[in-house]
């Protein structure tokens, strides 16, 4: 399986291809469903990615310590409750 960056750089060289207008309908719609499937393979692989980040940033410091999960944590019940 290729690394992200080469999948990456696969999906700019199609987008490239398409750009440039020197290809046959054919050719272009088979190049853009190929870099449908790079996008949609990369846009995965990065949620994936994003999701492991946010549980490393919040892993607790201590053993008995709780992650926070929440995207805003600064935001608590009280100051929710004054914004709506």
């Amino acid at each position: 399986m290729k690394s992200f960056e080469e999948r990456l750089t696969s999906l700019e060289e199609l987008t490239e291809k398409l750009k440039s207008g020197n290809v046959s309908l054919e050719e272009a719609v088979s190049l853009f469903e190929q870099g449908m499937k790079l996008s949609r393979g990369l846009e995965k692989e990065l949620s994936r990615i994003e999701k492991k980040v946010e549980v490393l940033i919040n892993e607790p410091e201590k053993d008995n310590e709780e992650p926070i999960l929440e995207l805003f944590p600064e935001l608590t019940d009280d100051n929710q409750e004054q914004l709506t």
